[in-house]
């Protein structure tokens, strides 16, 4: 095995950093040697190498292996830390082609009912990589040169790479590997530049020599968090690689997919390639988000993002390893050290963006189908749920409103009196929103359809090789595709949303097919040969091309190839809706968008696709919703009750209630399916549904505080359990709950013919929302009625929720008068916050335009502190005090020193009403 030893460099060397490297002689005093493609790996690796080493000794003595005798350096790599040489899919690996690579060849059995197992052909311990031939510090870090002396196997091998560390923060480490010599693809995404070096950074970062790798350690705990020398590094022109270890198996993150919250290592490959496709498990789906946040031992987190926005691939083991392939672009890794989850999202944030303010009405209650067939059903819609005074903020349309499917028209038939629908939503205090795809129709006679003329005369469509524009096949048959990379698309594209909100006034746009979706592979003429649509390496991507049910990955864009941008395609999009969106109703843009990609929080929300009308979808909405927390993209949730398929009562019932706590909350149906909005169900089914979304609307101050925390600084709106019980390892798995902030915890029934569930409760007191009855629990499942009509809510000990009296929209809702639910911690202490403004403006926070007030429990007194006023705050009135968990009847309440009327329950619930107190004015309440 290889030792490393110190490599003496001129200067001093950074507290952060140190190099080590390869040396024959002793290892120096006091450091630990480093076997290279294991490190790490401790005793158990020892164990497995010599019961290896025994058997393959006995076999060759007895003659019983079969074929030429393996090489012993290739029996000493254990199963779980075998690097895969041969990724290839659809191709038979036989030990010729293994070996051609200099790779060990040895079959392995495939575990029974498992996709992919341990890979036959792997690295053997020398494979070759590069070395780190020179390192050099600059003022924020330092610079190196790797060297590859023997090709890898790719074509383009690029022999000298660059290396560039900064130590940015204390908590976050920026390294990149580029090419030494000429300029590559980066992703065109503004990142903050750090202006000096960390002082007192949380990891220590050293260096292997030969082979180079870095290893990145935790200095509190001393936990190996990176360390990439386990498998060779490759960095060919169209295939680039590189794998490290990971410290546990507890992973989240690497979206678009479809599956629990917590991924597994057992040989699972995760596709980045952005692809319309219903959600299903293992397929590569609509975003791509190459960031993971990983659980060490002990509750510490940490997070990496890879900043390339090419095809890739990352492969997962149970060494535990992760391996990342891309092709093209560059090796840009951003990693947070948190210590906690909370802090990792953050700081992930703080490069990407944090995530847009939503308008009010946002958050309120959506409804939508594929197949409302006309303007006046649609109507009907939005007015029964009106009559049965049901809530609801805004009516979509999905592309059936269009003039034969294209943008920017209107059925002059089925859709005449749209006008007119969106003219009556206003009246009442709701929104209109509807769909818009990217591809534009281009088989109108010249001179009928502006968008496409205009588009094609200012050369706004992806072109092909030939320069010509790529025509596809979408919903109005031949279209081309607007490239959104070049500056005159936006403009274009506000031009056109501008000549349509003047016939129908909208407040919303919801872009979907943005992938981008095709009907056709490539295009009606498919695509050419070449490097680009037939790369040397393809990653396992759904279709097994690159241009299956997309364009073909040499189209030509103003900002680069497609190959490079295609996963960028939705963000482009989002930000020119959303800026076309300020410049035309000058109010905060609100945008869905089906295909995502890091940053695009600050542009628009997210739903989770095309799902189905099964228990099952129902359940891995959870999943997709915290998964897209993680990727800071609050905005987010599923087609609630379904949307492909024929949904149940039961069904829509239970999803309602779960749907009722996405940040986004939409009910949307598929075309030629039975209605499914809430009118169209029994009374009890309808009145459970109305009930929940009640509930949704009483809990909009505090929904919109949360929202308002993650624009500030990058908190979660939805949260996974471990996020706030991060020590706890009972809650590392949990994805069928959930919180809203870290004090609402929502249980909601995932299975049919039941009424109970069981669900985790967490260490400490948490109350009944709806009766403020406590649990006290010691961390356990809990097992808790949940009849058809119930939806189970936990308030947490110690917070303060803003609560407030809802009506059936945002707007009515706001005009209410406040109820502070506080839920006493066991030592008599509460805190809660309320950001309140006036829903819709551009900036308030920025401009100073909003009220921020702060709630706090301490020694049986609430006090209400406003640290920033505004005058929407003297509309509104605090009305009601509900006070969870005083243990004793008070004899007396005091409002600012003077007595006041309570009541007290047994379940130890003290409620003063009638207080009629400005929201912008400070006030304390205590009780004797």
């Amino acid at each position: 095995m290889k030792s490393y030893q110190k490599l003496r460099t001129a200067g001093p060397q950074p507290a952060a950093c140190r190099v080590e490297e390869e040396g024959a002689g002793p290892t120096p005093a006091g450091r630990g040697k480093l076997a290279p493609w294991w490190v790490g790996s401790g005793l158990l690796v020892a164990a497995v190498l010599l019961s290896t080493v025994t058997v393959w000794v006995l076999r060759q003595v007895s003659g019983g292996w079969p074929g030429p005798a393996l090489p012993p350096k290739c029996l000493l790599v254990p199963e779980s830390h075998r690097f895969d040489c041969y990724p290839e899919r659809r191709v038979v690996v036989t030990q010729e082609l293994c070996e051609s690579r200099g790779c060990c060849f040895i079959e392995t059995p495939l575990p029974a009912g498992a996709k992919r197992g341990v890979p036959w052909c792997f690295y053997p311990p020398d494979f070759p990589s590069y070395t780190l031939e020179s390192l050099n510090q600059t003022a924020l870090g330092v610079v190196g040169l790797l060297v590859r002396r023997e090709k890898a196997y790719y074509p383009q091998d690029i022999e000298m790479l660059r290396l560039d560390v900064e130590f940015e923060t204390d908590t976050r480490l920026h390294i990149k590997i580029t090419d030494a010599a000429n300029p590559r693809y980066e992703v065109p995404l503004e990142v903050p530049r750090a202006m000096k070096r960390a002082e007192n950074p949380i990891y220590s970062l050293d260096f292997s020599r030969d082979p180079f790798g870095v290893l990145l350690r935790r200095r509190a705990t001393g936990t190996v968090l990176l360390n990439t020398t386990v498998a060779p590094l490759i960095f060919a022109d169209q295939f680039l690689q590189i794998t490290t270890s990971l410290p546990s198996r507890f992973l989240y993150g690497l979206g678009e997919h479809r599956g629990p919250l917590l991924h597994s290592l057992d040989w699972s490959t995760l596709t980045l390639w952005a692809r319309d496709v219903s959600p299903t498990e293992s397929f590569n789906l609509y975003g791509a988000h190459p960031f993971y946040l990983l659980m060490e031992e002990g509750g510490d987190a940490h997070g990496v993002f890879l900043l390339n926005s090419n095809a890739m691939e990352v492969a997962l083991q149970p060494a535990p390893a992760l391996t990342w392939r891309t092709i093209g672009g560059v090796l840009d890794f951003y990693i947070f050290l948190g210590p906690d989850p909370n802090m990792v999202i953050q700081q992930y944030q703080q490069v990407i963006g944090f995530p847009a303010m939503p308008p009010l009405w946002a958050l309120g209650f959506h409804l939508c189908r594929w197949g409302y067939g006309s303007s006046n059903e649609t109507w009907q819609t939005a007015r029964a749920m009106r009559n049965y005074q049901i809530p609801q903020d805004a009516q979509w349309n999905d592309i059936d409103y269009m003039d034969g499917y294209r943008d920017f028209t209107v059925d002059p038939q089925k859709f005449a009196s749209l006008p007119s629908l969106v003219e009556d939503l206003h009246k009442h205090g709701q929104r209109y929103v509807m769909i818009l795809d990217p591809g534009i129709s281009s088989t109108n006679p010249h001179g009928s359809y502006w968008p496409f003329d205009e588009g094609l005369r200012r050369g706004l469509f992806l072109n092909t090789t030939q320069g010509q524009p790529l025509i596809g096949q979408v919903w109005p048959g031949f279209t081309a595709f607007a490239d959104f990379s070049n500056p005159d698309t936006q403009q274009w594209w506000l031009e056109n949303l501008q000549r349509f909100h003047a016939h129908v006034p909208f407040d919303g746009l919801w872009i979907d097919m943005n992938e981008p979706s095709n009907f056709m592979d490539g295009s009606e003429d498919g695509c050419p040969p070449g490097e680009l649509d037939s790369p040397p390496y393809t990653p396992a991507v759904l279709g097994d091309s690159l241009s299956a049910k997309t364009v073909c990955a040499s189209a030509k864009q103003k900002a680069s190839v497609h190959y490079n941008l295609h996963n960028l395609y939705g963000l482009m999009e989002a930000k020119a809706t959303a800026s076309a969106l300020i410049q035309i109703r000058g109010k905060r843009p609100f945008v869905i968008s089906r295909s995502t990609y890091p940053s695009q929080g600050q542009y628009s929300g997210h739903w989770l696709g095309d799902n189905r009308s099964q228990w099952k979808d129902m359940y891995y909405s959870i999943p997709g919703l915290l998964s897209f927390s993680l990727f800071g993209i609050p905005l987010v949730g599923a087609d609630i009750c379904g949307f492909s398929g024929s949904t149940s009562e039961e069904l829509c019932t239970r999803w309602m209630q779960l749907g009722a706590f996405y940040p986004f909350a939409r009910n949307h149906n598929t075309q030629n399916e039975k209605a499914q909005d809430p009118t169209v169900f029994s009374p009890a089914a309808r009145t459970a549904m109305k009930d929940v979304l009640l509930t949704r609307y009483s809990l909009l101050p505090f929904l919109y505080t949360l929202f308002h925390r993650a624009h500030l600084q990058g908190d979660t709106v939805a949260r996974p359990l471990f996020f706030e019980f991060p020590w706890d390892v009972a809650t590392l798995g949990l994805d069928r709950q959930f919180l809203w902030g870290r004090s609402l915890l929502v249980t909601p029934v995932l299975e049919p013919g039941v009424d109970s569930v069981t669900g985790y409760v967490p260490r400490g007191v948490w109350y009944d929302f709806y009766t403020g009855s406590s649990v006290n629990s010691s961390g356990e499942m809990l097992k808790m009625s949940a009849p058809l009509e119930h939806l189970n809510l936990h308030v947490r000990e110690g917070a303060i929720l803003p609560t407030q009296k809802p009506e059936t929209t945002s707007e009515a809702t706001r005009r209410n008068p406040l109820r502070l639910i506080v839920a006493l911690s066991q030592s008599g202490t509460a805190w809660g916050d309320l950001f309140w403004d006036d829903g819709e403006s551009l900036g308030t926070f920025e401009r100073g335009s909003y009220s921020y007030l702060v709630f706090n429990v301490t020694q049986n007194i609430f006090t209400s502190t406003v640290l920033h006023a505004s005058a929407e705050a003297t509309e509104v009135t605090i009305g009601t005090l509900s006070i969870f968990g005083v243990r004793e009847p008070p004899s007396k309440v005091l409002l600012n020193g003077q007595e006041k009327p309570f009541s007290y329950l047994g379940n130890q619930v003290l409620t003063v009403g009638d207080l009629g107190l400005s929201l912008s004015q400070g006030f304390s309440l205590q009780w004797l």
